[in-house]
């Protein structure tokens, strides 16, 4: 549980980008998840205009309910705390018991939106005045990268900072990773830069089923978060579509004598990794050694610091 003394007891903003640092949606779809309950409202936007390749992620047309045409356009979007702004207040979701709860849940503020594709230091000097303007104190960025990982196995999560206070304070270590970054680890370096502490964490997606949404890998960031900002966060469908999911993968790769092969040495891998007699080291050895290929082979995202 949260402290109020400790470096994630006060405000914190929550961040997940769409993009290469988003393998499976599995970051923007546990902050998707979180924002939806939390009843947060729009606090402040940064213009897409300078910071998006439009022929790169490209605005789409759609039909309204009154049947209206309207062009939607990649945006970067900060909410709040609806107590913050009474005007704009917006009711929590609270049907079948899908409202986030906790000591810490009106702390938390939710950065959404697509990866920019330019201009990332005046990017992150933007994201910083709106830290700053809403007295913002820690930030915490999700990611996902595509990993040899069993998706029959428990998903890996990877938290690490670079900030020597939150790394006593939480357990957690510094990644070691080198190579090529995302803008994440960029918020990052400013924050820190600025003052403001940082947490990142990262989940492992199979990359042999990097096409497709991967809700178990959601799920196991939204366990993570839970631990660190001292909030429930109800699952809603995302267990059965876990399930589902799991499922699905089962099916297909019973039909292919090699993938079920190659998924039996990746599960013999990993349970070596969660052995009790393997050291930290080695745990730490192997994650490194994912995050490398990775970065190596030039496939997105390379590792959690490559934010």
């Amino acid at each position: 549980m949260v402290k109020n003394d400790s470096v994630l007891g006060g405000r914190l903003l929550v961040v997940a980008l769409e993009g290469w640092n988003d393998a499976g949606e599995a970051a923007s779809g546990a902050v998707r998840t979180l924002k939806d309950q939390l009843g947060v409202v729009p606090v402040a936007e940064i213009d897409g205009e300078y910071y998006f390749d439009y022929q790169f992620n490209r605005p789409t047309i759609a039909t309204n309910d009154d049947g209206t045409r309207s062009l939607d356009w990649p945006s970067v979007i900060v909410y709040g705390p609806a107590s913050d702004r009474p005007a704009q207040r917006e009711p929590i979701v609270d049907e079948a018991g899908l409202s986030v709860s906790g000591d810490n849940a009106g702390n938390v503020f939710i950065l959404l939106g697509t990866e920019p594709s330019r201009s990332w230091k005046s990017f992150a000097e933007d994201l910083i005045a709106i830290i700053d303007e809403n007295d913002i104190e820690a930030v915490i960025t999700l990611g996902a990268m595509l990993a040899d990982v069993p998706h029959t196995r428990p998903i890996s999560v990877f938290t690490s900072s670079e900030n020597p206070e939150v790394r006593a304070e939480l357990g957690i270590e510094r990644s070691l990773y080198e190579g090529p970054v995302g803008m994440l680890t960029v918020i990052t370096d400013a924050a820190e830069a600025a003052g403001v502490p940082t947490v990142s964490v990262w989940a492992s997606v199979p990359h042999y089923v990097h096409n497709t949404p991967s809700p178990k890998a959601m799920l196991a960031l939204i366990d993570r978060l839970e631990e660190l900002i001292d909030v429930v966060i109800p699952r809603g469908e995302l267990l059965d579509e876990a399930q589902v999911w799991e499922r699905s993968i089962d099916q297909l790769t019973s039909e292919d004598e090699d993938m079920a092969s190659y998924i039996h040495q990746l599960e013999q891998a990993r349970d070596t990794v969660d052995s009790p007699e393997a050291s930290g080291e080695a745990i730490a050895q192997e994650f490194e050694r994912y995050l490398r290929r990775r970065g190596g082979e030039g496939k997105p995202p390379p590792g959690p610091t490559a934010s």
